[in-house]
């Protein structure tokens, strides 16, 4: 057994363990965490109505409980509160910092690294706005830049757990799952029980990297651990329903899909739903497929959407490289990260454009990714460019890395097709 999944499971029965006292204290409340600092940030504006910073700690919450429920509108509401702060003193940083955040949550990168730079010129040794640095630099594919924000994160204040969650996340872009899974269980470890949503977090991202690598036992014990905590917890629902899938058990998936799509009713939700769908062979698929078209061409030129999932879905489902390539480019003109540089290698090769996109492909592979699809679409490019060595190389990486991935069927034909080439 690794050193990793002795941590995991370690942290995953401490969460046993600790569920039923949180949620009692939880039940005894009858409020999440974020809707607790509501309810006391509301009676501190009611007390003090000329003081800015109530304005900024119900903003705070009202960002928290966008990430507890998966609903943006909350960030809004939380803007209009940041909005109140500055109104009543101009220029007050705290609520400068707490714009910052919304700008992350409502994904406006770019705009958000800009509001950091200038909160970091501001205040240099503000460990929260590294964190700012870092997250709008790693979306946006500025990795070097992120990485750097973190290392002084770590560096000002040595094992905080914001930095470590940074730093995990970091290590799964660069190949590192398991070095990942051992710093999210770090945190776990180290992180109080009465942290609901933020525990619940962290088992749901452990979740999805076991699930990365194919260890889909662990992966279903993380995720029903964080459900135990968040019974609706949107993470932890898509990301159980895509363990569902690679167990080949599509209704199972399906019940969880719907039970997502009802508390987050998002166009990448009805997305994997679909998918799941026409796994199990349901004639339901191409109303759910039309249905995410049409939600996610709404909002496909605004800042929080689904257009990777979009693009995916015209190059696979539709076989409309154009469109594919289209909706790849809005994306790939405001970020650069490894997922979009997927996106936009794979819409170009939809469109017969298999030269580009293998420079595409390559740039989010220089990396260090270990990502299945990744290393699957960069073996089919490949492929379509009559690279045989190369399309075999990255097909057996694909397979390697994740033998249960959601193309790992597809990467096995391809692989047994070049096969029966060479032999000829």
């Amino acid at each position: 057994m690794s050193k990793q999944l002795t941590v995991i499971t370690r942290a995953t029965l401490l969460a046993a363990a600790l569920v039923t006292s949180a949620l009692t204290a939880h039940a005894e409340q009858n409020l999440t965490p974020a809707e607790q600092q509501t309810a006391w940030a509301t009676k501190q504006i009611a007390a003090q109505p000329d003081d800015p910073q109530p304005h900024v700690d119900l903003g705070w919450a009202l960002a928290r409980r966008a990430r507890e429920t998966g609903d943006p509108a909350y960030y809004a509401k939380g803007q209009e509160e940041a909005s109140r702060a500055i109104a009543m003193s101009p220029g007050n940083f705290e609520a400068r910092k707490l714009e910052a955040w919304l700008l992350l949550g409502r994904h406006e990168f770019g705009r958000a690294l800009d509001a950091a730079q200038v909160l970091n010129r501001q205040a240099p040794d503000d460990v929260m706005v590294y964190g700012f640095l870092a997250d709008a630099s790693a979306e946006l594919g500025e990795y070097k830049s992120a990485e750097d924000a973190v290392q002084w994160m770590l560096d000002m204040r040595p094992g905080n757990l914001s930095g470590l969650t940074r730093a995990a996340y970091l290590r799964e872009v660069f190949g590192d799952v398991d070095g990942a899974i051992d710093l999210y269980t770090t945190v776990f470890d180290r992180m109080s029980p009465l942290e609901i949503e933020d525990r619940a977090w962290i088992l749901s991202q452990v979740g999805h990297l076991y699930l990365s690598i194919g260890k889909t036992p662990e992966a279903g014990q993380a995720l029903e651990q964080a459900l135990k905590l968040m019974p609706d917890y949107h993470y932890a629902l898509g990301y159980l329903a895509k363990v569902r899938l690679a167990e080949n058990r599509p209704a199972d998936a399906v019940t969880l899909l719907r039970r997502l799509c009802d508390v987050a009713p998002h166009a990448e939700n009805l997305y994997v739903l679909a998918e799941a769908l026409h796994r199990l062979g349901s004639a339901e698929a191409r109303t759910v497929d039309a249905d995410f078209e049409q939600k996610a061409l709404a909002e496909s030129e605004t800042a929080d959407n689904a257009n990777r999932e979009l693009v995916f879905f015209y190059a696979d489902r539709r076989s409309l490289g154009g469109e594919a390539r289209r909706i790849a480019g809005l994306e790939r003109a405001a970020r650069h990260d490894i997922h979009t540089l997927d996106a936009n290698a794979w819409a170009l090769s939809a469109s017969g454009d298999h030269a580009r996109a293998r420079v595409e492909v390559e740039k989010a592979l220089a990396v260090g990714t270990r990502d299945a699809t990744i290393l699957y679409h960069a073996g089919v490019i490949a492929m379509r460019l009559q690279d045989r060595a190369s399309a075999q190389a990255y097909l057996g990486q694909s397979l390697a890395v994740n033998p249960l991935s959601s193309v790992a069927d597809e990467a096995r034909r391809a692989l047994n097709r070049l096969t029966a080439q060479a032999r000829q």
